[in-house]
């Protein structure tokens, strides 16, 4: 066996299987979202899930905890199917914590409250625990500081790594980042960026779409690149940017890589 041929063999993944896909299929109308999507997320595995626009990556981070209700396949997330309504769907939310695009706080009440409504409300924590534990991780990234204001106080890069501790109050077996930082002004990108490599290297299983290549090259044990509702191809980010097999993947990298 080559040298080349080593550097392609698969990376043995983190840990078990925690999120699989098998066989999804997505329709809006006559639009075929996603396509027979066979997909396994190990534990403390970082998976970046990038392609251009329209290819299907948020759709896919969505049908993980059934923002996006599937046509057909499963979903598993350790070992149990997505439920289809009621108690054991937000069971299973409170499992696979999300951060958006637009950061989803609530506006009226304090950044701390924000942090600590989940698990207060859905885990049953004290609220004194539960206030210790969310000054903490508001600590975790950064901003501790900031726990009394209100959300429209804070810059949006804050926003966003207010929502991230809120994610990880609920204890979340998976993280969900369904570009995280694409409303956000260039300066701040990377202070949520670097939030999130942390995350990676504290053994954090993820799942993130975004555009920020450096990230994936960064942070991800494995990169998944969509196209019109498939995985074209998925590799460690050195195999991917180095040598992308599918003519798709390089036309995506020879046109983002060049700005």
């Amino acid at each position: 066996m080559t040298q080349s041929d080593l550097s392609k063999q698969p990376v043995a993944p983190p840990g078990a299987p925690l999120v699989v896909l098998s066989a999804v299929n997505k329709h809006y109308g006559d639009l075929h979202v996603l396509r027979d999507i066979d997909l396994t997320v190990h534990a403390g595995e970082v998976l970046v899930v990038i392609g251009p626009s329209g290819s299907g990556k948020s759709t896919l981070c969505r049908t993980i905890n059934r923002l996006e209700t599937i046509d057909s396949g499963s979903i598993t997330v350790d070992g149990t199917p997505l439920p289809e309504e009621g108690k054991a769907l937000a069971a299973l939310r409170s499992e696979v914590g999300m951060v958006f695009q637009s950061f989803n706080l609530f506006a009226h009440k304090t950044i701390l409250e924000n942090v600590t409504l989940g698990p207060i409300k859905v885990r049953g924590r004290d609220k004194a625990a539960a206030r210790t534990a969310g000054l903490a991780l508001l600590e975790r990234v950064g901003i501790a500081s900031q726990a009394d204001k209100l959300p429209a106080q804070l810059s949006g890069g804050q926003q966003q790594r207010v929502a991230i501790a809120r994610a990880l109050a609920m204890e979340p077996k998976v993280i969900l980042f369904d570009e995280p930082t694409s409303a956000l002004d260039p300066e701040m990108i990377n202070e949520v960026l670097d939030v999130m490599t942390q995350l990676a290297k504290d053994g954090m299983t993820m799942v993130v779409v975004t555009h920020e290549m450096g990230f994936a090259r960064r942070a991800a044990d494995r990169v998944v690149f969509m196209d019109a509702g498939q995985i074209v191809e998925q590799a460690t980010p050195d195999e991917f940017f180095a040598h992308p097999s599918s003519d798709r993947a390089k036309d995506f990298l020879s046109k983002i890589l060049s700005h």
